[in-house]
């Protein structure tokens, strides 16, 4: 019997959702040059950058592992700063029969959040959670928060 799950992790950021929205749909090489020992590369296999059914490809380490992870653009909201990944190849379908990945900025008092969503499918009861999985890029974005900050307070 498979389980169905979802995950949620938010992280307060310093910039506009536009900055990592952009950042993340139409230049995600600038999140390899943020966090090098993270990322490694993402690559365009068909369509293109950040429209809907292109296909990606991302290389990372994750607990010391390297893995690799192949999505499909399902859809894309800019008004909401959304995006959203269906996994179609990879390591997370190592473990689960289906996985998906939403992001997106919203604002929260006087500033904003940005929220990865996951939706997946244990194929039973012994398959945890992919809590490894959301610190690590929920702890990504603080990275690229505070890259966003220095190049700010150097001018840049």
């Amino acid at each position: 019997m498979a389980l169905s799950g979802k995950l949620i992790g938010n992280v307060e950021i310093s910039k506009s959702g536009d900055v990592f929205h952009d950042l993340l749909r139409h230049n995600p090489h600038g999140i390899v040059a943020i966090t090098p020992d993270k990322f490694h590369d993402c690559e365009l296999h068909e369509g293109e950058r950040g429209v809907v059914g292109s296909v990606i490809s991302w290389h990372f380490t994750q607990d010391g592992k390297r893995k690799f992870t192949k999505q499909i653009i399902e859809s894309v909201n800019e008004e909401n700063h959304m995006i959203v990944f269906k996994v179609i190849d990879g390591d997370p379908l190592d473990v689960y029969k289906s996985f998906r990945i939403t992001w997106h900025v919203e604002p929260k008092g006087d500033g904003e959040v940005a929220t990865w969503t996951f939706e997946f499918e244990k194929p039973d009861t012994s398959v945890d959670y992919p809590t490894s999985l959301m610190d690590y890029l929920c702890n990504i974005v603080k990275e690229m928060d505070a890259h966003n900050i220095k190049d700010e307070n150097d001018g840049n």
